[in-house]
């Protein structure tokens, strides 16, 4: 694949054709770009500099204000208003209005004045690449070129929609027991730290030896008291280090998504989300009338692993040269047997797009009933292992008080 130029993003101070003074972001290669595609859009630049970049990369301004459910939100709309049959440019405004995030509206009106310009809607929206994908662009420019902008639009949304489903089951499955660990880790650091030491101080009192039990976690708490400090700056460091790894390492994220696969119940979901999001947006590329091998690029992007990424371009490759896609995906060793059948079925059939929507839907249910079993699964689990350990402090710390009367 061609290797992209790196972007970034400018702050602009300008002039628009009205005379009125404006500003905002924008996307491009520099800053002689940046001037360029704004006067595309009808805009006279006079102040264009580089956005400096945000300590940590956390509190940048469009990255933390715009949600991936804003972006779904303005693709519904815009279908919603030109199947509707309102003028392209006025359904921006009307958008525009109903938008509660500030900056979705900023960029809804760049992307308005751009089109205004003279600009297809798909160029338009080429300019903000953080927000629109490879794939929503070209689903628009197919429909731009075909005259289905109305359909392809409709065909956006529902991805869009489809996808922010798939995305949030994921996290109903990964946030309850990250939420319930941090939880236990907190209780547990106030337990060992504050509550101990009063019952140590207690205890030495007594005179007797202590219980097992309870010198052991007198002991933990006596290291927690003078390390526990460390233990949370090497927790956070460590958090922010893989995060930071994560975001910026291709080939550490590749390594990282790679292991996921093999990690019990939690890997079997994301095997299923990936195999969803492939048969989706296969689907929904084919059926836009976008050619087979450039609809793999899109997929490829979308499905969300690298291992599947990978098999995805290994498909690409294999359909470019001839060979049939369900025959690429049974020696890929890594797609069910149900969706590469289904998927010959429709090779054969001239229904390919269809049978991929039916794998899509049977996945995405797959992955809505693995969450509310992993859900179930993990609720009980999660008392288990709070009883454990905080109640396990707790009995530890009482035992010499049931023992009381053998010293007495």
């Amino acid at each position: 694949m061609p290797k992209q130029q790196k972007t970034s993003t400018f702050t602009w101070e300008g002039v628009n054709r009205r005379g009125q003074n404006t500003k905002g972001e924008i996307v491009a290669l520099n800053s002689a770009y940046a001037k360029a595609q704004l006067r595309k859009q009808g805009i006279e630049p006079r102040k264009v500099k580089k956005a400096t970049e945000p300590l940590f990369g956390i509190g940048g301004k469009s990255s933390k204000k715009i949600k991936s459910s804003d972006i779904t939100f303005f693709t519904r709309q815009m279908a919603t208003m030109v199947k509707a049959g309102v003028p392209l440019v006025q359904s921006f405004d009307i958008v525009s209005d109903s938008a509660d995030n500030r900056a979705m509206r900023d960029i809804i009106t760049e992307i308005r004045d751009s089109v205004s310009s003279g600009n297809d809607f798909a160029e338009a929206l080429r300019q903000h690449p953080k927000h629109f994908d490879d794939l929503t662009c070209n689903l628009i420019e197919s429909g731009e070129q075909a005259g289905t902008l109305q359909t392809m639009l409709d065909k956006v949304a529902l991805y869009k929609e489809k996808s922010e489903a798939l995305k949030a089951k994921m996290k109903k499955a990964l946030m309850y027991p990250v939420i319930t660990l941090f939880v236990a880790f907190v209780v547990t650091i106030i337990l060992l730290v504050k509550v101990v030491p009063s019952f140590e101080q207690m205890f030495n009192n007594f005179g007797a030896e202590l219980p097992a039990p309870t010198q052991f976690v007198v002991n933990i708490s006596e290291i927690t008291q003078e390390y526990y400090l460390y233990f949370i700056a090497i927790l956070v460091i460590t958090v922010t280090a893989f995060y930071q790894a994560y975001k910026k390492s291709k080939s550490f994220k590749d390594r990282v998504q790679a292991s996921l696969l093999g990690v019990p119940v939690f890997g079997d979901l994301i095997i299923k989300a990936a195999v969803a999001r492939f048969a989706r947006v296969l689907s929904t590329t084919f059926a836009a009338g976008v050619p087979l091998v450039d609809a793999l690029d899109s997929v490829a992007g979308a499905v969300g692993n690298s291992v599947y990424r990978d098999a995805v371009y290994k498909i690409k490759e294999d359909v470019a040269s001839g060979q049939q896609i369900h025959l690429s995906m049974r020696s890929a060793k890594i797609f069910p047997n149900m969706v590469v059948q289904m998927t010959s079925i429709g090779e054969e059939s001239g229904a390919l797009d269809e049978m991929l929507g039916k794998a899509a839907d049977y996945y995405e249910e797959e992955v809505d009933n693995a969450v509310d079993s992993l859900t179930a699964m993990i609720e009980p689990a999660m008392m288990v292992f709070l009883g454990v350990v905080i109640g396990g402090l707790i009995v530890a710390m009482y035992l010499p008080i049931f023992q009381m009367g053998d010293v007495v």
